[in-house]
């Protein structure tokens, strides 16, 4: 289903990248399949497609159908990995202009992921007087973000529907056994899912962090899970073929060779979200201790037009990889008698032959201006597409994260800013260090 094209690297690779990691990649691979690596309690998602808990998984499809019947909005308020994975499948194959198309399925709005008075106001405004519900989404339900975001809308409910209404309209999920959330719920008799205690955020978009949401969407998380399935079962063989392998050492050499970005490029705007939710993945995974290429991304054709200068003739500090997917649908470009733009001999051609022989283009230009190229080609977008590119980007990233010796599920460097964000709160049990903070202010 996914075709790794590394011709490009011709020239910035040592011939020998991919043997002389053979054995790293291996013991990699058995650290994530046996769970004993670094962070190993946090790699439940290797055999998750496979070993999702099916119970719960038609719960969510139930809940899914209930909220379509009983809610024109549905309210994610989550932060970080917690909504990221759920946009992400959204607008790729819901489109980024999902709540304006005509459709059976609720719009979906995302609060709790920053604190703009601005955005969360106008979020409130376009729910107006429309029936909604509300899927909360925090292993703990004390951090910041969601948590002051869930006490507006839930608020908000209890106020419209009153307390039993709105309990039937929030959804929590959150921890198993323990948690501020997870104590409200079970007290509120909010509908709960789990966030596994073996999947860390930014790899938990195939739990029911992103399922629901996405189902409600309309899209198929059956087929979605299959695709993960099929990328589980073939890039678990071991090898030089394996293309999880091949990408993993390639991108570790290219940052020993001194790379320090990488740049996630696609030609479907589409993609945007999916490129954030990609760069949450690897940037909280390898950006610590010093090391880790620093996760960027860009849409073309637009970027070439803004950010094309840079790239083809900034510092050479770079790597880029393309994904690029098969068209669905068609579309002729027409004539013009005229020829104003002496575009005709484009008459009659489709429109994916311009932006295939674009990217081609750009690809060359770019190899050309000193910066290697990774393609990665996938069939038309799909449920099941989609599914499986996920699981890829997992599966590299804990490949990565262990060629460069890093944990790759734990991220110490987030708490620094919660920490002092706490302190100058006012938060109980910082008062000494919001007054040395206050003194560097």
């Amino acid at each position: 289903m996914l075709t790794l094209d590394l011709s490009k690297l011709n020239g910035f690779l040592p011939q020998d990248y991919l043997s002389s990691r053979e054995d790293a990649l291996r013991e990699a691979a058995r650290m994530l399949a046996e769970h004993n690596g670094p962070g190993g309690d946090f790699t439940g998602w290797v055999t998750l497609p496979r070993d999702y808990d099916k119970e719960e998984f038609a719960r969510i499809q139930a809940a899914a159908k209930r909220i379509q019947q009983q809610s024109q909005v549905l309210v994610v308020i989550g932060i970080g990995g917690s909504y990221l994975g759920a946009r992400a499948v959204i607008e790729l194959l819901g489109s980024p202009n999902y709540n304006l198309k005509q459709k059976n399925t609720p719009d979906i709005l995302f609060a709790g992921n920053g604190l703009s008075t601005d955005a969360l106001l106008e979020t409130i405004s376009l729910i107006g007087d429309r029936d909604f519900s509300v899927n909360v989404i925090s292993k703990s339900g004390t951090t910041t973000e969601p948590a002051v975001a869930f006490r507006i809308f839930k608020q908000m409910l209890e106020e419209k529907y009153g307390k039993e209404g709105a309990r039937e309209r929030i959804y929590a999920t959150t921890d198993k056994a323990r948690g501020a959330l997870k104590g409200l719920a079970d007290q509120e008799g909010y509908e709960e899912f789990v966030v596994p205690d073996d999947v860390g955020g930014r790899y938990s978009v195939l739990t029911a962090v992103g399922l629901l949401p996405i189902a409600v969407a309309g899209i198929d998380i059956e087929a979605l899970m299959d695709g993960a399935a099929q990328a589980m079962e073939a890039l678990s063989a071991p090898g030089a073929d394996n293309p999880a392998w091949q990408y993993a050492a390639a991108r570790h050499a290219l940052y020993e060779s001194g790379k320090k970005v990488e740049l996630l490029a696609c030609y479907e705007p589409c993609f945007r979200f999916f490129a954030e939710w990609w760069k949450q993945l690897y940037g909280e995974s390898e950006g610590k201790e010093g090391k880790g290429l620093f996760p960027a991304s860009v849409e073309y054709t637009a970027d070439l037009h803004s950010m094309g200068q840079y790239i083809q003739e900034g510092e050479r500090l770079m790597l880029e990889t393309v994904v690029q997917f098969a068209p669905k649908g068609e579309f002729l470009i027409p004539n013009d008698p005229e020829n104003v733009d002496g575009l005709n001999f484009l008459s009659g051609k489709p429109l994916s032959f311009v932006a295939e022989q674009a990217m081609r283009a750009v690809i060359l230009a770019h190899v050309d201006g000193g910066v290697p190229n990774v393609r990665i080609q996938m069939p038309a977008l799909s449920e099941t597409v989609t599914g499986y590119l996920i699981y890829f980007f997992e599966y590299v990233c804990g490949l990565s994260g262990y060629l460069l010796k890093v944990n790759p599920f734990n991220q110490p460097g987030v708490e620094a800013y919660k920490n002092n964000m706490y302190a100058l709160l006012g938060k109980p049990g910082y008062e000494a260090q919001k007054a040395e903070l206050e003194k560097r202010l």
